[in-house]
Order: structure tokens, then sequence, then C-alpha cells
């Protein structure tokens, strides 16, 4: 015989195998989910950071196109105009037209600073004018205010520049197409010339329509020049090309001048803050944790993050993508399928326990049954061979013979009622039918069975019945209640027969609020002491039925499924202090 232990535990091993198959299914698919959506996450991440640096190159490359694009005499504050193309660097002769350089004015959010440092290694700017050059900028093209904030812009600019640096940095130049000139006796300070050879500065300004021509005719004359093979036998100017660099943490656009065998370097002193700032906000919705590292040293060939326009790496930051950490139709998939899974197992666990339970039991039943069923055929085959004597037994021996031989027929009956009636149940089809009857006629075709029952026992059935509780009518099966009651008042006899008042009390009772009515029966016997399986079938094992009152335990549990079938119920009161009492609800009928 297979023992109950056996069973579950041969159920948690089958339980262990397919969920441990399971969780292995799973995690692959969770692992190979996650894979999936990393892949994802970096592809839309390394298609942002190319978009991100795109749109940063193309952002900077007009800044950097206009400031490779200016031609070397602008960043003076004022340069002859006849000789822009051609002589730019040579002595500057009396009477000659000076423009003012568009540096002179030049305001950029980008640039903080243009600036020129000479061969002597002095730096100079074409927004600082001196001497007569300031008195000529003051003129009109810039406010005094606006010089001392460049001049303090300059002197910053010395504390972060070494020229011997910044020329080691810088590739070397050569001469340009279109970009060269007679070069005799570079000076090294123009503004020096010109603060001697042109006062006052007014006399030297013309009307911007003047300035214009001359600049035409400055613009043919070097075409003219650039034309004459011999133009440029002397000397060249050469302009070398504007690199970006990184000095003491400082974005410096510059590049190497090359003129009569001395060199000049020209740049700008880039806001790296504000473009940095301008940068990250116009890739925001792409890169939303990114930044910009400032590269000082060799680069790798193969880095891919790096800006062509600025020595700068992006750093793209963690890329929210929802579908990597989210909610993805894997993971949905997985947990429908644990949760079906384990709603399985719990639905075949508690199959399985209500299997073992009924097992139990119906075992104890059929134990207890035999048991039952033992004490009356014992009896009824002794008294049978007894009376089979004949003449033999006397008339009131023989009385009490087959008084004896019809109780235990009833029992025997009664037993096998119940059994039956439960078995109905179980099958769900109710032995009998539901009619309108009032309380006071239902409870009086009962009470002749009931006080018999009590007799047989040595006790007394009371019965106290208000008269509106009689009138009221109930929808109830008669014999369902004549059932329910004769077990009630059968366990009294059981349990209360060696009480000292042997008393059975049978009362009813009204309550149309609720719709209902109530048959209470009690006894003044011990009481129940565990009532946790008072109500539960075949709860009698044969080792109890053996030691207490006859009986295998179905009474109770057929009263209160036949109480339920009529709509009503059975219960037991738990607050009275001495004795058993149940009680029987049914329902009203509808008038």
């Amino acid at each position: 015989m297979i023992r109950p232990w056996q069973v579950w535990l041969a159920f948690a091993l089958g339980a262990a195998v397919v969920l441990g198959a399971t969780g292995w299914a799973s995690w692959t698919a969770l692992r190979l989910d996650r894979a999936k959506a990393e892949a994802l996450r970096k592809g839309a991440l390394e298609e942002n950071v190319r978009l991100a640096l795109w749109r940063m190159d193309s952002s900077l490359s007009s800044l950097v196109a206009q400031e490779h694009g200016r031609p070397y005499f602008l960043y003076t504050p004022f340069y002859p105009a006849e000789r822009a193309y051609t002589r730019m660097y040579s002595r500057i002769e009396p009477n000659e037209v000076l423009m003012p350089s568009p540096l002179l004015t030049f305001e950029a959010a980008e640039v903080k600073l243009h600036f020129q440092i000479g061969p002597d290694k002095e730096f100079s700017s074409p927004q600082v004018p001196t001497s007569n050059m300031r008195d000529l900028a003051e003129l009109g093209y810039r406010t005094p205010e606006r010089i001392e904030a460049a001049s303090a812009l300059l002197k910053e600019l010395k504390r972060h520049v070494k020229p011997e640096e910044l020329c080691k940095l810088l590739p070397a130049s050569s001469p340009a197409a279109g970009v060269v000139g007679q070069v005799a006796d570079l000076p090294h300070n123009p503004a020096q010339q010109l603060g001697e050879r042109y006062r006052p500065a007014s006399q030297a300004l013309l009307s911007q329509q003047e300035q214009q021509n001359r600049q035409g005719n400055s613009l043919n004359a070097a075409q003219s020049n650039a034309a004459n093979p011999n133009w440029y036998q002397t000397s060249a100017v050469g302009e070398g090309v504007l690199k970006p660099l990184w000095l003491d943490g400082e974005l410096i656009l510059a590049r190497r001048v090359q003129a009569n065998g001395q060199t000049w370097l020209q740049g700008c002193w880039l806001d790296w803050p504000r473009i940095e700032k301008n940068l990250l906000a116009g890739v925001s919705d792409l890169l939303p944790q990114a930044r910009l590292e400032p590269i000082t040293g060799a680069v790798s060939a193969d880095d891919t993050r790096l800006l062509a326009s600025l020595p700068v790496r992006l750093h793209p930051g963690a890329l929210p993508v929802e579908a990597a950490n989210g909610i993805t139709p894997v993971r949905i998939s997985l947990l429908i399928a644990w949760v079906a899974l384990l709603l399985a197992a719990l639905l075949v666990g508690f199959v399985l326990w209500q299997a073992l339970a009924l097992s139990e039991r119906r075992g104890a039943f059929v134990s207890a049954v035999t048991h039952e069923l033992r004490t009356p055929l014992t009896t009824f085959r002794l008294y049978t061979e007894l009376l089979a004597e004949g003449d033999r037994v006397p008339a009131a021996k023989r009385a009490t013979y087959l008084e004896t031989l019809r109780r235990e027929a009833d029992r025997l009956g009664h037993l096998v009622e119940n059994v039956l009636a439960y078995a109905r149940l179980e099958r769900s089809r109710p032995g009998g039918r539901a009619e309108n009857i009032a309380l006071g006629t239902l409870l009086e075709r009962t009470r002749a069975r009931l006080a018999d029952r009590a007799a047989q026992a040595g006790m007394k059935l009371e019965a106290a019945l208000p008269e509106n509780a009689g009138e009221a009518v109930v929808r109830a099966d008669p014999g369902a209640v004549e059932q329910i009651l004769f077990n009630l008042v059968d366990n009294a006899c059981k349990y209360a027969a060696a009480a000292p008042d042997k008393t059975i009390r049978l009362e009813g009772a009204v309550d149309r609020g609720a719709g209902r009515a109530a048959v209470v029966v009690r006894d003044l016997g011990p009481g129940l002491r565990d009532t946790r399986r008072l109500f539960q079938p075949f709860s009698k094992p044969a080792q109890e039925a053996a030691r207490t009152a006859p009986g295998v335990g179905l009474g109770l549990a057929l009263s209160r499924r036949l109480a339920r079938e009529m709509g009503g119920d059975l219960a037991c009161d738990m607050r009275v202090a001495e004795g058993a009492r149940f009680v029987l609800t049914l329902p009203l009928a509808a008038t």
C-alpha cells in the first residue's frame, strides 16, 4: 500500500524537476534577451554618437572655416589698403590709406579674442589698438570700455600661452597662391610706424566709399603683381593651416605665418565653456548624459568618438533604452508561463491533497462503519439465537430481546439512511423537495420521533415554540429537516446521557428582518471541546468510535450539507456556558 508521504515525495520530486527545467529555460531566455537588448542598446548608442558628432562638427565648421579664411593682414587694427595682399609687412610710407580690420569690431560669443605674436614674442590683438591706432579706433570703431576689456583678455592670454611652446606645436607654413608679397625691412610692430607717421588720426581716415574704391584698386594691383613673374623673387608670405590646440586648459586656434625669414603666430582664443554648453545642448535629445573631454596628447587612429574640428573626445554616457530594463515580450511570455506553471502545480497539489484526505476519510469511514455494523450484527445473532430456543425463553425476556432487536435495527437503519443521503448529496442529487410549510407544523411532524429517540436514551424532550414562530412559513424540505433534527437529538442522546439534567430543549425563533427562522437544539451535557473537525465527514476513526458513543462521524456533516441545500445553515453556538447548542436556520417563504 502506498503511504501518503510516498505520494507527497513523488509529487515534490516531480515538481522540482519541472520547476528546475523551467527555471533553466527561463534563465537562458532571459540571458539571450538581455544580450539582444544590449546589442540593440549599443547599436542605438553608436548611431546616436555618429549623429551627435556630425551635428557638433556641422555647428563648428562655420566657425573654423571663418577663422581659417581670414587673411594674415587682418590681425592688426589697421592695415594699408594698397598693400594688403602684396607688401603688408614692408615699411609703411607716408600718406598711405589705412583700412580698419574687420577684427577691430568683431564680436562673437564663441571667440574671446584674436591675437598675434610677433618675432619678438610680443602679443598684440586687432581688438587692442595702441598709440595712435587707439585714437583712430576710438573715433567710431571701438569704445574705450571694449578696448580695455579686450586688453584684460590679452593679458590673461599671455599667462596661458607660451610663444615657444605654441610655435613647436604648429606645423610649418608655406607660401600660398595669392597670399604672397614682396617683403622689405619687416617691422616688429607696424603700429609704431603708424603712430609716428599719421597725426592727427582724423586726417588718415577716408570715407567708406573711398576706402572701398581703394581696396578694389589694391586688389587689382595685387592680382597684377601676382601675374608678374618677377614680383615674388625677393620673398613671400606663407600662411600655415589654422590648428586647434589646448594650452594650459584653454582652447586656441593658431597658425604660423612666415614673412621675410621670420615667424608670426596668429589665431584666436575660443570660449570653450560656452562652446561646450552649446554643443551638448544641440545633442541632448540624442545623448542626454554626454560630456566632452579635451584631448591634449596623441590620439589613436581608430578612435571613432573624436570631433573632426576640435581636439575633443565625446563621452556619450548611458543611453536610456527602455527595452533593456523594461518589460519585453520574452519577459511577458516567461511571466505568463511561470504563473500558469505555479497555478498548475498548486492545483495538482490541491487535488492530490483532497484525494489523499478523501482516501483517509473513506478509510476511517470504512473502519468506523465496520465497527458500527459489527455491534448490531453481533446483537442480532445473539438474540436471534436466544429467541430460536423457543419455549425455553421466558415471555418477559422475549419482550426485552425483541425491544433490543428493534432498537439495534433502528440504529442500523439510521446509519444506512445517513450514508445514503450523503451519497446522494455527493452526486448532487438531493433526495427531497423544498416546499412552503409553517414552522410549527414542520416541528410537530418530527416531535414524536425525536421524543421517542430521547426516551430510548432515558432523556426528555422539551419543545418551546413561540406562537409567532409557529405561524412563520419557511421554505424547506420536511424530510431533510426531520433528518437534521434527528441527528442533533441523537448526538445529544449519545453524549449528554450521563448529564445530571437529562433534558433536550427544542426551541424556535423568527427574524423577519433577516428573512430567517431558527430551530435550536440544546443539551446540558459536557459540551464540545474540539470543534475543528466537527462538520467534517468521516472524521471519526475506529479507535475513537470504540472509546466514545457509537457513530461514524457523518451526522453533523450531512446535516450541514442538507441545511445549505435548502438555503439555510447549521452552526454550533460556542457562547453557551455548558452543554452543546446547535442552531438550524431556514429561509422564510416569500409572501
